[in-house]
């Protein structure tokens, strides 16, 4: 399945719903080559916009699905066809369900040091005979990302889940993508934080209302001035509007 791409700022996102992502990520699995997936908010669209490394790896991933409210709005703002938000989250919940059992192996990499041990124990009790072949940290040097790699060829995932947060987790995947082999790599940002029990997500209602970004800066007042991409979004957006 082939999903039309639509342009939010320049950056082209798949125009897709939950189960169909879900769907295209088991087809990159049975292909047994090496895909980029990328879950684009207003953040990383914004950030897209000012870095143009960002950008062209964004413009040539094979999946980019609209993680948020404000990608899904924008789309439609401008007569786009977006089925819903696909939210990296719930992306990865949703794949990591579906892989139970079917032996998929999975690698967490990324977060603070402990986090994605957590995550890993909370996906094997949520979701039983998920096959987690390997997890690491995100604290490692540059010195050390030889040794890395080796250990994730070793064990040969079918999907690398890489929280590094944005860029560096989309830069870092394509810097290694075709060495590792990887038939998934995807960058989930926060997304062990939150399966680890460190971070809290918004209440179903918030999420709803989509206001799930509010909720975040109300837990994370560090995390304000990077919201502040939203609004410059909506602006930046709606200076576009076609007359």
């Amino acid at each position: 399945m082939l999903a039309k791409k639509v342009p939010v700022l320049n950056v082209m996102i798949d125009s897709v719903n939950m189960n169909e992502a879900v769907d295209i990520l088991e087809g990159y699995i049975k292909e047994k080559k090496p895909h980029l997936i990328a879950t684009a908010n207003a953040e990383m669209i914004m950030m897209a916009n000012e870095d143009s490394d960002l950008l062209s790896i964004l413009n040539k991933a094979d999946l980019v699905v609209p993680d948020g409210a404000g990608t899904v709005w924008a789309a439609r703002y401008h007569g786009h066809l977006m089925p819903e938000r696909v939210a990296g989250y719930d992306l990865v919940q949703n794949l990591c369900r579906r892989a139970a059992g079917k032996g998929t192996k999975i690698f967490f990499l990324g977060a603070a040091p402990g986090v994605a041990e957590k995550a890993k124990k909370y996906a094997e009790k949520k979701y039983s005979g998920i096959n987690v072949v390997g997890v690491r940290d995100g604290y490692f040097s540059l010195e050390q990302e030889a040794e890395l790699i080796q250990t994730i060829k070793a064990v040969k995932p079918d999907v690398l889940l890489v929280a590094l947060g944005v860029p560096r987790q989309e830069k870092w995947i394509v810097k290694y993508l075709n060495e590792l082999e990887v038939p998934v790599a995807i960058g989930v940002g926060g997304t062990f934080d939150v399966m680890a029990g460190v971070v809290k997500r918004a209440p179903v209602w918030m999420q709803k209302a989509k206001l799930e970004w509010l909720y975040r800066g109300m837990l994370q007042p560090k995390r304000i001035g990077r919201l502040m991409a939203l609004p410059r979004f909506v602006l930046k957006v709606c200076s576009l509007k076609k007359h």
